[in-house]
């Protein structure tokens, strides 16, 4: 009939997009999407979530009611069951085509990847004494709880020497009295389904070594004595640190220790005392300390005196003898009458000078009133009570063999007025 009109057909919408699962949990999961590009005239309704087993073609609607939001979250899972899970958008025209996880999803707790938390100390080789307690902690992280291995070069622990605690978030090795066998590497694994973590851990037991062997007395010469010996054949599961050497005089019988880390297997001893005879032997160290015994040589080593003949040196002897001279002249002198008086001068000259003192170019003999003396040579003349008439020139005159020398000087006394 003209002029009558059709009601236009609607068209179900387009299908959500990048559909992907934002969390899992041990009994939920949820999910996020975005909208379809076309909608529809009437606009949207909301979504439906299905999901069924994987292997199944059970889809089951996981909401009652559309809702409008591009998220949502599954509830009420069954822990470990993987499902396969698809959205749909809803408006009057009828149900968009579905959009499908790609991979199923396995609904269990969130996994934490393992992780070996090897601690600093045990990156480096752990080495222990014999009869010490090897207790080692390390931690681990992952979740669900991993499952924890222990292993050394390639074989099971032995449970008599070994005992091993598992905990939560660590594991104990544990060895009560340590022996050399127990040395080796360690191997531990954790593991959550596929995913695993290892690390080694290299365990040495040592103890103290084995003494040198063939010791033997080299050489001898003055103070001095070589020895040289071979490492221990026993090294005590560790590297030698050195060797300790000691010596011993057979009249004292007394040890000293004359070296300490020694590196090499020889050595030269000095500083021995003439005439005595020594005996040596030597230990073996590495971490764990000296070796328990020691090499000690089968012949003494005897210090020979040796004659020492005394000569003495020649030296020329030096000649002091000079003839005399006078270092110190005397000096004019005013004095005033009845004050005693003195005149002084110095004279050196080898062999000793004798001394002559003139007064007027007349010698001074006896007389009680002058007195001369003469020391280390310094010469003096003291004249007693002056009076005028002692006025004069006076002259000290030195004489050796090698010479002679004089000095002068004026005398004036003055009568006070």
């Amino acid at each position: 009939m003209p002029g009558s009109g059709r009601l236009e057909q609607i068209k179900p919408p387009g299908c959500p997009s990048h559909l992907a699962v934002e969390t899992v949990s041990d009994n939920s999961v949820s999910l996020i999407w975005k909208a379809p590009e076309q909608v529809g005239s009437s606009g949207l309704d909301g979504y439906l979530v299905e999901c069924c087993k994987d292997g199944t073609a059970d889809w089951v609607a996981a909401n009652q009611e559309l809702f409008h939001s591009t998220r949502y979250t599954i509830c009420n899972l069954t822990s470990g069951d993987r499902l396969q899970i698809r959205v749909k958008a809803v408006n009057a025209g009828g149900m968009s085509l579905p959009t499908v996880l790609e991979q199923p999803v396995v609904i269990r707790e969130i996994l934490e990847p393992p992780k070996i938390r090897v601690p600093r100390h045990l990156r480096q080789t752990y080495i222990r004494s014999v009869g010490e307690t090897v207790n080692l902690l390390i931690p681990f992280q992952g979740k669900p709880r991993p499952q924890v291995s222990w292993s050394k070069e390639g074989q099971p622990l032995d449970p008599n020497r070994v005992t091993v605690r598992n905990g939560d978030k660590d594991t104990v090795f544990f060895i009560r009295t340590a022996e050399r066998s127990d040395s080796g590497t360690y191997q531990l694994s954790i593991k959550i389904d596929r995913l695993e973590d290892k690390a080694t851990i290299d365990i040495r037991v040592i103890e103290p070594p084995g003494p040198p062997e063939n010791l033997r007395l080299i050489d001898v010469w003055g103070f001095n004595v070589a020895l040289e010996w071979t490492p221990p054949k026993d090294n005590g599961n560790a590297a030698l640190k050195g060797y300790a050497v000691q010596k011993s005089d057979r009249k004292s019988g007394q040890w000293f220790t004359v070296l300490e880390h020694c590196p090499r297997p020889s050595c030269t001893i000095s500083d021995l005392i003439m005439g005595n005879s020594y005996s040596f032997r030597v230990f073996s160290e590495n971490a764990s300390g000296r070796s328990a015994t020691a090499a000690v040589t089968t012949e003494l080593a005897h210090i020979e005196k040796q004659e020492i003949v005394y000569k003495p040196e020649m030296y020329l002897g030096r000649d002091f003898s000079e003839p005399p001279k006078f270092t110190q002249p005397l000096a004019d002198r005013t004095t005033t009458r009845g004050y005693n008086t003195q005149l002084f001068c110095c004279v050196r000259a080898f062999p000793k000078p004798k001394i002559i003192w003139m007064k007027n170019q007349m010698e001074i003999r006896e007389d009680p009133k002058y007195i001369a003396v003469i020391n280390e040579g310094v010469c003096s003349l003291e004249i007693r009570k002056p009076s005028p008439f002692d006025g004069g020139v006076y002259t000290c005159k030195a004489v050796n063999p090698l010479g002679e020398a004089s000095v002068d000087c004026r005398l004036d006394v003055k009568v006070p007025q």
